[in-house]
């Protein structure tokens, strides 16, 4: 019997790689170059091998210099070694965040694993700590800087980990963006007779600060995909209508289940007037979606949820919320990735679970709960291409500099975009969900 490899127990994506492309392995990979170190790809443009190798990467993306040989040359189990020896050293200077989809050879190493709104939270909780490494990628980082104390800094092991969908909206697309619904609503700030203002924006947590800075100046607010629903709640109560970014597919399947429907939900093309929209489509929206997407959650298909439930009867398949809407439907469950981790965590009887979200993640609850059958949804091994780009390589290099008084790649958003995004977040973190109704 041919074993998937997220029923593994080594949860390491990186050891399969090797086996695949030294023969030993008849799973399938995305592309070969991802056993490859990441440095040979900093110096070129683009995202690197992954999922999101096919995307269109912006002009000007922050770029890494290059790693010094000793780190590009030593073996696993000598930066395994060195990273910890460093955070022996510098004890509670730094705390080191690892986000869900990292690589098992860089996760280990965190204080602290969890998805990007409970990294910030534990980023805003360490105030005591001279450093903050955030392995993650790069608006993780910049909502680390957000929320942490001024001389705290804040350092991203690899500038070129940025992230594709954050990328496809940018300050100057949603600026235009806005000045064109002003032409079909008039003043966007202005209230209508039943209190609400024309458009509330709303950017996922998954954007750069400035777009989170835009929501803090024109009433808007942050959202994750854990609480979208209770944001998305809040800021009806304030406009008539959403400009929800960069991601439709959550966009999309949120206000879908709170019964707002598709057709009054137009996508906004950003390289085309009006959104590619008509007047009328704009005019009776609800949610105007970003044209947006998570290319890891795009891999999946509702073939493989069909797959899954031929050769598995009985499987709970749960799946991100960054999915595309038929996706979803097709599965048992969406949520966030908090929420799949709490729901096997949760599960008492042995089962079997086809999960979709990225296989860093996937195979990680695979090893740790072997109670149950747990395996990704997507046959095919693609990590997401930016998170890839965190190696243990990198993570020893800046700690080791830490240990010598330097700090590299500190992530800073200056204070003009700082002030507004703070504001947003706030409004994110005092956004409660509504409480459940008398007899439900």
């Amino acid at each position: 019997m041919t074993l998937h490899p997220s029923t593994v127990a080594d949860p390491s994506v990186d050891h399969a790689l090797r086996l695949i492309t030294t023969g030993r392995s008849t799973t399938e990979t995305c592309n070969t170059d991802l056993v490859a170190g990441p440095w040979n790809f900093d110096i070129r443009p683009g995202y690197g091998p992954g999922a999101s190798m096919g995307d269109v990467i912006p002009t000007g993306s922050p770029r890494q210099g290059e790693l010094p040989v000793e780190y590009r040359d030593a073996p696993e189990e000598e930066l395994d070694a060195r990273i910890r020896a460093a955070k022996a050293t510098l004890g509670d200077r730094v705390v080191v965040l690892g986000h869900f989809y990292q690589r098992e050879e860089v996760v280990r190493h965190a204080d602290y694993v969890g998805d990007s709104f409970q990294l910030a939270n534990a980023a805003k909780a360490r105030q005591d700590a001279e450093a903050i490494v955030f392995c993650g990628v790069h608006f993780m980082a910049e909502t680390a800087d957000l929320l942490s104390a001024p001389e705290q800094a804040v350092i991203l092991p690899n500038l070129a980990a940025g992230c594709s969908m954050a990328d496809m909206a940018n300050i100057d697309q949603v600026e235009e963006c806005w000045e064109q619904l002003e032409e079909v609503f008039g003043p966007l700030d202005v209230p209508g007779p039943d209190g609400r203002v024309p458009v509330i924006p709303v950017t996922y947590m998954n954007s750069a600060a400035d777009l989170k800075g835009f929501c803090g100046r024109h009433g808007g607010i942050v959202c994750t995909s854990s609480n979208a629903k209770t944001v998305l709640e809040w800021a009806f109560e304030r406009g008539e209508r959403v400009l929800f970014f960069p991601d439709q597919h959550l966009g999309r399947n949120t206000a879908k289940a709170m019964g707002v429907p598709l057709e009054q939900m137009p996508m906004w093309n950003p390289n085309k007037p009006l959104g590619g929209n008509e007047f009328s489509a704009v005019e009776d929206s609800r949610v105007i979606l970003w044209h947006g997407f998570c290319s890891v959650h795009r891999r999946f298909t509702v073939d493989q949820v069909e797959k899954a439930r031929a050769d598995h009867p009985g499987v709970r398949v749960i799946v991100h919320p960054e999915c595309p809407m038929p996706v979803v439907d097709a599965a048992d469950e969406a949520g966030s990735t908090d929420y799949i981790r709490k729901a096997i965590e949760g599960a008492t009887e042995p089962t079997t679970f086809a999960i979709g979200t990225e296989i860093n993640m996937v195979n990680r609850l695979a090893a740790e709960f072997p109670q149950h059958t747990i395996f990704c949804l997507d046959p095919v091994i693609c990590p997401c291409s930016t998170m890839y780009r965190i190696h243990p390589g990198y993570l020893a290099w800046v700690l080791e500099a830490l240990v010598r008084g330097e700090v590299l790649n500190q992530i800073s958003v200056p204070e003009d975009v700082a002030a507004p995004a703070r504001i947003a977040l706030e409004r994110m973190l005092a956004a409660k969900p509504s409480p459940p109704k008398a007899g439900f």
